[in-house]
């Protein structure tokens, strides 16, 4: 056995380690005397002490046992899945007698279809599943724009944590003497101490967790496929139950020695004098620092980049506090570090693979940005927007995924997510086209606008060459939204103003399928502000013009906030397509416009699309097949889509057959809180 420190033996002064005839080793905890040489009470509050503690390491190894054995199950479950393929390969695309004799009265009818009772039974349950969990009715208020199934698994965790913070302590009260005091002064042992023991070693253990929820390369992503962004929301409540633990740890020991013990002030002034009680006031300051700075509205006074690397540099340091406070612990806390560290270093990693090779320019091999040609739109009312377009040499990433971009010119200590408008294709040289919509609103972004406007200028007086400005790739991040659509899905895209990037290479993607399914029906919705927003992404929307009149592509544009253009409409109606920045755009005038119910057709027409009517019209529409619906926008377009998709579902009917009750959301939610 290694000797113990004199910091583990004057971590419980009750004991007398003057004799140390026997010292029993426990995990995570103090070295303990046997046989106790205390009198009775405080012997038997020891044996509660410990017991307690032992318990507690042990609930915490089956608290990760279960996260686990949760994610192995599901890793496999998706591997299975993947090699045998989307359940709905299991559907052959209706002969065109079959779907002429689905209408009747002009009413679409599902032919039910005779597939596997598993299948079957997976879909239904899914779909039961979407219709009861994916709304945020009744989360909303407290949690904000996340889904009922988001909130349940908190709930979950909450009651699970709840459990093992009560059970396994003995519960009791010993009065015990005080060496070297009269006989009427005595200490009050309670099983408080053990307790606040307890929900500290679940806040160390929850560490590693709150980490493994927030890492950027997330191996949490690749084992379930889940996109990364979809983890925030555990990893911010996990932080308030972090909190919450700690500060009832702190209370609990505080009553202890200032209430229990004797005599007083004395046992609390040696108490606080010792370095792990002094670290975890420190830790517990920290936390506190750390908590304050992740709110809504401290973010919003701050900015987010201030937020971001304050979050860091504190986290860092609380974790160091809390191994001072009680290093015995550790073991929680280092992979904890361990994590954050490689998080970081495959970014590094990544962003080096990028740009890090021969420069023909040069005829050297080093690191190099790529050069990103500028195209500006002046909105003063709603933020300027900028087209970032160039070819940079890489493997082609897939559809759905983005990337934070690095603006040096503005600050090389930033970067912001973006999603890439452009189809993701390698040329025959090895290079892959990137194009960007971005709309300057503060911060970094406005900065660029600023340059970019600058440089325009400039160009223009001097008729010199397009200006270009260096751009750092790191990336790509999420998963391939287009993973599991069969040519037998039918796709609904529902994009609010730059938005429209996540859902125009998936179009693009689909259309250009030799194999697409005649019967499918696919249908694109598009909020703008303004008529001339369409020209941010004129080229792509003339290709997928020209795609989706093969393919009978419907495409929908609704202008919310083109005050006095009496030509909106048609100046919206050349173009379909989109780009940009992250899913989220301002939503005000989205909001004050009024509602335009879904139309049959082709069209464009101002106000704000009824995303309600716009799904439940495309469902009922659906002749063969599932559907699965595409959103990016404002936070109150996504809610709608999930409240509505959630009621277009129905277990029931699915397992009689009828497929187009099985309706699935795939949306944009980098930003959501």
């Amino acid at each position: 056995m290694t000797p113990p420190s004199q910091s583990q033996l004057s971590a419980r002064m009750i004991q007398n380690f003057t004799d140390q005839s026997n010292l029993e080793w426990h995990w995570g905890y103090a070295y303990r005397v046997v046989p106790c040489k205390n009198d009775p009470g405080s012997c038997a509050y020891l044996d509660v002490v410990y017991s307690a503690h032992d318990r507690g390491m042990l609930y915490t190894g089956i608290l990760w046992a279960t996260i686990l054995g949760i994610l192995l199950v599901w890793g496999v479950l998706r591997r299975l899945g993947a090699s045998g393929g989307n359940v709905s390969k299991y559907e052959m695309p209706l002969k065109e007698e079959e779907r002429g004799g689905l209408l009747t009265g002009g009413e679409v009818v599902t032919k039910p279809r005779s597939v596997g009772r598993f299948t079957r039974a997976m879909r239904a349950v899914g779909a039961t599943g979407r219709r009861y969990l994916l709304s945020s009715r009744g989360v909303k208020s407290v949690f904000g724009q996340v889904t009922r199934l988001q909130v349940l698994i908190l709930v979950v965790l909450v009651g699970y944590l709840t459990i093992w913070t009560f059970v396994g302590i003995v519960y009791g009260k010993w009065i015990t003497p005080v060496k070297g005091q009269p006989e009427h002064v005595k200490n009050t042992r309670t099983s408080l101490g053990p307790w606040a023991d307890r929900i500290g070693v679940l806040a160390y253990a929850l560490t590693p967790l709150s980490i493994l929820l927030a890492s950027r390369e997330s191996i949490l992503s690749l084992i379930t496929g889940v996109p990364y962004t979809s983890f925030m929301f555990l990893h911010r409540w996990t932080g308030h139950i972090i909190l919450v633990q700690s500060i009832l740890h702190t209370i609990g020991w505080v009553i202890v020695e200032v209430r229990l013990y004797r005599p007083h002030p004395d046992v609390w002034n040696a108490f606080i004098a010792q370095p792990y009680a002094r670290w975890g006031v420190v830790a517990l300051v920290l936390l506190v620092l750390l908590w304050v700075g992740a709110l809504q509205w401290t973010i919003r006074r701050t900015g987010y980049e201030f937020f971001r690397k304050a979050h860091y540099v504190l986290a860092m340091v609380y974790i160091g506090a809390v191994i001072g406070h009680w290093k015995n612990l550790q073991c929680f806390l280092v992979p904890g570090l361990v994590l954050w560290f490689v998080d970081r270093g495959a970014r590094l990693v990544r962003t080096a693979l990028l740009h890090y090779g021969y420069i023909p320019s040069q005829g050297r091999v080093g690191f190099a940005a790529a050069q990103a040609e500028m195209k500006f739109w002046r909105d003063e009312k709603h933020g300027d927007v900028v087209r970032l377009d160039f070819e940079h040499p890489q493997r082609a990433w897939k559809v759905g995924q983005h990337f934070f971009l690095c603006f040096t010119e503005g600050s090389i200590w930033q970067s912001h997510p973006f999603t890439p408008l452009s189809w993701p294709v390698e040329d025959g040289k090895g290079t892959v086209t990137h194009s960007y919509i971005l709309r300057a609103k503060g911060g970094e972004t406005k900065t660029l606008a600023k340059i970019v406007q600058d440089k325009l200028a400039g160009a223009l007086s001097e008729k010199a060459v397009t200006p270009t400005t260096p751009v750092i790739l790191q990336g790509p991040y999420g998963e391939s939204i287009a993973e599991g659509v069969t040519p037998d899905v039918n796709v609904l895209c529902v994009a609010g103003g730059t938005g429209i990037t996540y859902v125009l290479p998936l179009l693009i993607d689909l259309l250009r399928d030799r194999n697409m399914n005649p019967g499918r029906k696919v249908e694109l919705v598009w909020a703008i502000k303004r008529s001339g927003d369409v020209e941010w992404v004129e080229p792509e929307m003339e290709e997928l013009r020209r795609l989706g009149a093969v393919h009978g592509l419907i495409i929908r544009i609704f202008v919310t906030d083109d005050e006095g253009d009496d030509d909106a409409a048609k100046g919206a109606a050349s173009a379909t397509g989109c780009c940009g920045e992250s899913s989220q755009e301002d939503d005000d005038s989205i909001k004050r416009a009024p509602r335009i119910s879904a139309q049959r057709a082709s069209s464009t027409a101002r106000g704000r699309p009824d995303v309600t009517a716009v799904v439940k019209d495309f469902v009922e529409g659906v002749a063969q097949g599932s559907t699965r619906v595409f959103g990016s926008g404002p936070p109150g377009m996504i809610g709608e889509l999930r409240s509505v998709v959630a009621e277009c579902n129905s277990g029931s009917k699915v397992w009689k057959g009828e497929d187009r009750f099985d309706v699935r959301l795939v949306c944009d939610d980098r930003l959501e809180w």
